[in-house]
Order: structure tokens, then sequence, then C-alpha cells
């Protein structure tokens, strides 16, 4: 199974990719949650246009250096029985369970990371200068942040000793829960309440990306809610309500986000965002 996996693991993450974005593009229109502010043609060809320059820089990675990616790594510490789980005698499937909630746990943490740390932030605020948030949304990060984030992956890949199948799941499992909790629908209450009590919600996301910095420092979970329960940032609902929130950060409430240069070029960028008493600063 794990050979099979290192075969075709990206064609397989190519289509669940693209059977999940199109299918949540679909309910947007079909039941949005919010009016969209900016034109979603703009939005889209800079959103996409993101996440292409980082894939090509993970592919340069892979290039100039051994194979970057986390199921090569996996691949690796299993081969030569690296990291912890390649010690103990557990039942394989047991393995599997324990490597997808540490690998979650590990994604909430580097999330945690991006709000609190500087330096991390402005990488992290290319996403959060989106001022509509879509299924596009889910893509929109800086090809450096998206290349750190490998390279975190890889390292706790070969702390924890994950099989090439349980990465290969958890990205899989990353990839769709990201763009169902970032897509503009409009879940019906009865079925946002429970299912929260698992998993991230549309709703529960959308919280995160508030205008609002006690907000968006919050419900930092991509797929499980449980972490920000039990790290005490939760925050079950926005403000302002959900049609009322204003999403994005202050200092960037113009057109200037869905323009393509200005956010890959944003990090770079002199600004007022982490001054004292700013909404928008890391807290």
């Amino acid at each position: 199974m794990d050979g099979l996996i290192g075969q075709s693991d990206g064609v397989i993450r190519l289509v669940v990719f693209a059977s999940v974005f199109l299918v949540m593009a679909l309910i947007e229109l079909a039941a949005p949650k919010r009016t969209l502010i900016a034109p979603k043609g703009r939005r889209w060809l800079t959103n996409l246009g993101i996440s292409v320059t980082g894939t090509v820089l993970l592919r340069l990675m892979a290039m100039l250096a051994v194979p970057l990616a986390a199921i090569a790594a996996a691949a690796y510490a299993e081969a030569h029985r690296i990291g912890l789980l390649n010690q103990l005698g557990w039942p394989y499937w047991l393995k599997i369970v324990v490597a997808l909630l540490v690998l979650d746990l590990a994604i909430w943490a580097q999330h945690l990371a991006s709000h609190k740390i500087p330096l991390f932030w402005r990488l992290h605020r290319v996403h959060h200068a989106d001022r509509d948030i879509d299924v596009t949304t889910a893509v929109r990060f800086h090809p450096i942040e998206i290349g750190l984030s490998m390279l975190w992956k890889i390292a706790v890949v070969f702390a924890l000793g994950a099989s090439p199948l349980a990465v290969f799941l958890f990205e899989v499992i990353l990839n769709a829960c990201a763009m169902f909790n970032h897509a503009n629908i409009a879940l019906p209450s009865w079925l946002d309440r429970p299912l929260r009590l698992l998993m991230v919600t549309p709703d529960m996301h959308r919280v995160h990306h508030s205008v609002l910095g006690r907000e968006h420092n919050s419900n930092y979970g991509f797929n499980l809610s449980v972490w920000d329960r039990l790290f005490r940032t939760y925050t079950a609902q926005p403000e302002g309500g959900h049609q009322g929130m204003t999403i994005g950060l202050a200092p960037y409430q113009t057109e200037a986000p869905t323009r393509f240069g200005w956010s890959l070029a944003l990090p770079f960028a002199r600004s007022s965002s982490h001054m004292p008493g700013d909404p928008t600063a890391p807290a």
C-alpha cells in the first residue's frame, strides 16, 4: 500500500482536490452564506495564482535538495526505522490513527505560531488580507509560508515516524477540510452545531477571518475542533454576526488584496499592522 501511495499520491491528491473544490464552488453558488465584496474573477485568479506559485516553489525545493515532501520523508523514516512509531510494535491501524491526530495537532500549533511570532505573521497575513472568504481562500498562502510549512511537517514526520499512508491520508484530509471550512456556504444551524463538536465548520472558521484581533486570534483548527476547545482558543460566533462581521485585516480594506503582485509583496512591505493596539496584530 505504501509503495502504491508513493507512486500515485500526486495524481490522487489532485483528483480529490479538484473534486472537493468543484463541489464547494457549486454549493457556494447555490447557497452562499455571505454576499462577496470583491469581484470573484479577480480574487480567484489571484488566490489560485498564489497557490500555483507555492506549488512551483515546492517543486524547486525538491529538485535542489532531497525529496522535500512529507510522504517521501515518511517513506525514508520507515525504511530506516526513524521516529517514535517505527520503534513501537503497535497495530498498523493504531499507528495511523495516532499519526493523524498528532499531525493535526502539529498543524494547529503551526497555525498558532503564525499568529504569535511576528516574522511568521508577516507571511500569514497574506492569507488573512483576503476581504472575502470562500473556497479559494483555502489555498491563498504565501509561497514562502507553504515552503516553511512543508519543512515543519517533514520534521514532525521524522520525529513521529508516521507511515507514508498516514501522511498521505492526512494531506488529503487537510486539503479537503480546508476547502470545506473556508467555503462560503450556509450550513443550517441544526447541522453546524453537532458537526463542529468534531470538526471545523465554515461558520466556526469564518470567525478566524474576522477583522477583530480577538476573533482572528481564535479558532486555529483546520480539521478537528477539539484543539481549540482544549487550549481555550475557541470562539463560538463573531461579535457582529456572520452577515455583519468584517472579513480581512483593518489596514487592507481596499481592492489591493485582490492583486497578485501586491499579495506576494505584502510580507516585505512596511506596515503598521504590528503597532500596539492594532486589532490585526498578533496577540
